[in-house]
């Protein structure tokens, strides 16, 4: 069997591209492009899920984007335009026919229609708006008046409800009976006759139950509902927290308006974990392959800025120690050592620290210890890179207070980068700052001039 992916499975494949798009299908998709050939194109597209035709677009140049786009033309499915990267799915919605656009947009969820337009420039929003009907429009619109990144931006609302007194044959025949039922849920809301939700039902228990069976009975023990208004973080902590599949969505006055499913909160996830990857490197959460060269010299240049400036900084503290550098050029050799290996016991710590704050697994009430951990950890192994670094030191230029000098200035430097790797991200934290996007210079700062000052001091005092 054969589809859009690469070659079968087998045990010399890589893991890293088990799910890969076969360069040999991009090239006969971008062939049949090239001379025009609809059917072959649709031949060849068809295998493939929305998300690989995603990828396959975001690869691909702008020119033969477009030309693609046109020549597929009707087949465009919405659930691509929902895989798509932002800066592309612009690009995408400006060559899409207005009639095409329509069509895909039509077949999108509610929430996924949501999604795409608060990514959008304002006109482009009123292009999707206007092809919507008027209760999808209104709906939509309704959303977006929500808090950017909360429940009620990140909700469907296609929602199965039913009264809490129904039983499981009602339920089941009210389900027959519809035909506007989503594409895809995991539970049955029962409702008060307010429409306030009382519980849920798994829909697998629903359908092994006898009809008879009251709904309220095989109701699940667990159950949690979102404020509206609820910050989308705080949502998928909610389901990675008590392993929520569904959970209905109330206003401020308890009824029931929407339901988050758990595909869209670990979304939320995996964007929370990409973009502290990206600010903890100082680059914009924005930035994507499909950027353009000043689009993305422009996001990078002020963490670029602020870098300089704190190599500056660095730079001041090792012209403080000219002449000591003058007097013994082993120090200029060795002390850019103790600066690196405390930045990246800083980094290390960083990392740790702000990945358990997303995942509120650092708290104040462990943040003593967890701080006290560091230190040893910064201790021990400051000690264990000291002893093989004095020993080189003293090896390479057949002196023995130069390796201790080096060793003592290294030891301190990685306590102190343990310190400030984990501090400094909760104290920002504290602040409501983000400490991803801000911890990575102070840290970096601290252990590069904490560095220079500890060894170029040290070894003034010692050596000299």
């Amino acid at each position: 069997m054969t589809t859009g992916f690469d070659e079968p499975v087998t045990d010399s494949t890589s893991d890293e591209d088990v799910y890969a798009l076969d360069r040999k299908t991009v090239a006969e998709i971008l062939y049949a492009v090239e001379v025009d050939d609809r059917d072959k194109l649709i031949e060849l597209m068809d295998p493939l899920h929305a998300a690989d035709i995603a990828d396959l677009l975001e690869q691909i140049s702008p020119y033969e984007r477009a030309q693609l786009i046109r020549l597929y033309d009707k087949e465009f499915d919405g659930d691509i335009l929902s895989e798509l990267d932002e800066a592309v799915r612009e690009e995408v919605i400006d060559v899409l026919r207005p009639d095409v656009l329509a069509e895909a947009v039509r077949d999108m969820e509610s929430d996924d229609v949501v999604d795409l337009l608060e990514d959008l420039e304002e006109p482009q929003q009123e292009a999707i708006l206007d092809v919507l009907e008027d209760s999808e429009r209104i709906a939509a619109e309704q959303a977006l008046s929500y808090p950017e990144n909360s429940a009620g931006r990140l909700m469907q609302r296609e929602v199965v409800m039913a009264p809490e007194h129904w039983t499981v044959g009602q339920a089941i025949d009210f389900m027959r009976a519809n035909d506007d039922l989503p594409e895809q849920f995991y539970h049955v809301v029962l409702v008060d006759p307010r429409l306030k939700p009382m519980a849920q039902v798994m829909l697998g228990k629903l359908m092994a139950a006898r009809r008879e069976v009251p709904l309220h009975d095989i109701a699940e023990e667990e159950f949690h509902t979102i404020p509206v208004d609820q910050d989308e973080e705080d949502v998928a902590y909610a389901f990675n927290q008590y392993h929520l599949i569904s959970s209905p969505v109330v206003d401020s006055d308890g009824r029931l308006v929407g339901v988050i499913t758990i595909d869209d909160a670990m979304v939320v996830l995996d964007e929370e974990y990409e973009e502290d990857m990206l600010h903890l490197a100082g680059v914009s959460n924005e930035s994507s392959l499909s950027d353009s060269v000043a689009a993305t010299s422009k996001r990078r240049l002020p963490w670029l800025a602020v870098n300089l400036c704190t190599a500056i900084c660095a730079s001041l503290v090792i012209s403080q120690f000219e002449a000591a550098i003058d007097q013994l050029v082993a120090l200029a050799i060795l002390m850019p050592i103790v600066a690196s290996m405390g930045g990246n016991a800083g980094t290390q710590s960083l990392t740790v620290a702000v990945r358990a704050l997303a995942t509120r697994d650092l708290t104040g009430s462990n943040v003593l210890r967890v701080i006290r951990r560091e230190l040893m950890v910064g201790m021990l192994n400051g000690l264990c890179f000291a002893i093989v670094l004095g020993t080189v030191g003293m090896m390479w230029f057949d002196s023995a207070m130069l390796g201790v000098v080096i060793g003592a200035a290294l030891v301190v430097n990685m306590i102190i980068a343990g310190f400030i790797g984990t501090v400094v991200p909760v104290v920002l934290d504290r602040l409501g700052a983000d400490p991803a996007l801000a911890s990575g210079t102070f840290v970096t700062t601290t252990t590069d001039v904490m560095g220079f000052f500890l060894f170029l001091g040290l070894a003034s005092v010692v050596l000299l």
